[in-house]
């Protein structure tokens, strides 16, 4: 392990898994320190650096619902100056998801007034991730492939999920893009049983000429923006790849990508969020 100091920030809505994920982060290693006032932040990472002591990664639960954000970004500017390298996890919820979690007992109107005091720490997150459709052991297996290897070779580590719009759009991606321009094998009565990842779908899906000039573009756009991302310091990116239903098209398409980011040097994860969905 590098001895850079790494310190991951976790913050996010109430009710939306924080202690959850600090509790899986302790699992794989993590120094954990929950609640822990924005302020006393450079303090556990003089500790830290205190001779003798080994590497270690740190997680940090930060609650800012006091109002404690430009604490917060005090805290990160310090670390950062010091050589740190540094992280925001962000969790958050749909708000109807929210209300269930508390069996009632938060209002609606609290829930948008914490959003709106949230979003511009949300804004600047590494890592989102929206658990609204997450059960524990999902919420688990998603922070076990961020966060299990450590700190990456790579400057930049990507993902894709492939979804259905008709399911609704995936809040934790930076970039989305919609394949339900192509002919869609749901209308092929032999290949409409089949999932994505079969080969009778994906040689349909790929003998189309749309399909061939999209990935084409994607593959130049991709070219552009992923040593972009890496000049500007951006360590996370998920990419949304969405169809009708989350089943076929978006499926062979989310392979291609991460085939395409693969060559450009940034292996990406690909999970298929709908896949199994009715």
């Amino acid at each position: 392990m590098s001895d850079e100091l790494d310190i991951t920030i976790v913050t996010g809505l109430s009710g939306a898994g924080r202690s959850e994920a600090a509790n899986v982060l302790e699992d794989l290693g993590f120094f954990v320190i929950d609640n822990l006032p924005p302020l006393l932040i450079p303090k556990v990472a003089e500790l830290a650096r205190a001779p003798g002591r080994p590497p270690t990664r740190y997680a940090l639960g930060a609650d800012i619902r006091s109002g404690a954000l430009e604490d917060l970004h005090v805290a990160l500017e310090q670390l950062r100056e010091a050589g740190a390298r540094t992280r925001i996890l962000f969790l958050e919820a749909a708000d109807d998801v929210l209300v269930r979690r508390y069996e009632g007992e938060r209002m609606t109107l609290a829930i948008a007034e914490e959003r709106a005091l949230l979003e511009p720490l949300r804004a600047e997150a590494d890592v989102v991730i929206d658990t609204s459709g997450l059960n524990v052991h999902q919420l688990r297996d998603r922070l076990r492939d961020l966060f299990a290897a450590g700190p990456s070779e790579h400057a930049l580590q990507t993902s894709i999920v492939s979804f259905g719009f008709k399911h609704g759009l995936p809040l934790d991606v930076d970039l989305v893009f919609d394949c339900r321009f192509l002919p869609n094998p749901h209308w092929v009565e032999s290949l409409r049983p089949l999932p994505g990842t079969d080969a009778k779908v994906k040689r349909y899906v790929m003998k189309q000429a749309e399909t061939e000039a999209f990935l084409g573009e994607l593959e130049r756009l991709f070219a552009l923006l992923l040593p972009a991302y890496v000049r500007e310091g951006k360590s996370y990116l998920s990419v949304g790849v969405g169809c009708t239903g989350g089943h076929h098209r978006s499926v062979v398409l989310a392979e291609e990508l991460a085939r395409i980011l693969e060559r450009l040097g940034f292996p990406a994860r690909v999970h298929h969020r709908d896949l199994e969905r009715g």
